[in-house]
């Protein structure tokens, strides 16, 4: 029989294990991981007509191009998609409107893997390789992070059919994996970001902070090194304590 402490430790665990899967899934999924604000978007908008969301979305858009779109706009960046809001009436004839709308579009695959370059939006100033491969990491983390928990949570349901308690060790280490592949994820996104402001720095009316599906993703590191302790600590501690107790029988 399992001792109650160990129960309660792998409940903890499991919840924890939970609603961290669940923050990752939501921060992965949601396009507010970094929030720029603009004093006038509107405005920005209406002056240029259509030719802001034009470029932002065109497929030949590069780097700056998209970039100051987000400057002027209100913009929005996920690690798979980025928004600007515009009016939802953005003519030339039309006068500015306060009646707004997010728009968004999403970064192709090729996006995420495409080089960035020293100079945003100049092709021939050659590969910035420290931005290029933050890029490719933020995006291959995360599903590298839920790919672990989600073998680990497996592994612990074959340790429920075999009721045995010693393979939560595999699954506490690989919670702990995945809390590294987020806290990698995190650190890497804010360097990209540092690392691209250096680059384009911010205009004086805009202001950028990071925001709430970046929280989440930060949230779910402590969250997941936690499950992982307490899954560990369970399967060695009632390890040790039924060899002991296995001992005690045979002498």
């Amino acid at each position: 029989m399992m001792d109650n402490r160990f129960a309660t430790a792998l409940v903890i665990a499991c919840v924890l294990s939970l609603i961290s899967t669940i923050y990752m899934a939501a921060s992965i999924g949601t396009d507010f991981w970094y929030e720029y604000h603009t004093l006038s978007p509107a405005e920005n908008v209406t002056e240029n007509g259509k030719s802001i969301w034009e470029e932002f979305v065109s497929e030949e858009a590069d780097e700056k191009t998209y970039t100051d779109a987000l400057f002027r706009c209100n913009g929005t960046v996920g690690l798979w998609r980025r928004c600007i809001t515009v009016p939802k009436n953005s003519h030339w004839y039309s006068p500015p409107e306060n009646d707004m709308t997010t728009n968004c579009i999403s970064f192709s695959l090729s996006d995420q893997f495409m080089e960035k370059y020293i100079e945003p939006g100049n092709h021939n100033s050659g590969t910035d390789l420290n931005r290029t491969y933050l890029w490719r990491l933020q995006f291959l983390l995360p599903f590298v992070s839920l790919g672990l928990m989600c073998f680990g949570a497996l592994i612990g349901l074959c340790a429920c059919a075999c009721r045995s308690l010693y393979p939560a060790i595999a699954t506490g280490v690989l919670h702990f994996l995945a809390g590294l592949c987020t806290l990698g994820l995190v650190g890497c996104y804010v360097a990209g970001i540092e690392l691209l402001h250096k680059k384009l720095p911010l205009p004086d009316d805009v202001q950028g902070e990071f925001g709430w599906s970046f929280c989440l993703a930060c949230v779910s590191a402590p969250l997941q090194f936690m499950a992982a302790a307490l899954f560990i600590w369970a399967a060695r501690t009632n390890r040790k304590e039924f060899t002991l107790l296995k001992a005690y029988r045979v002498a």
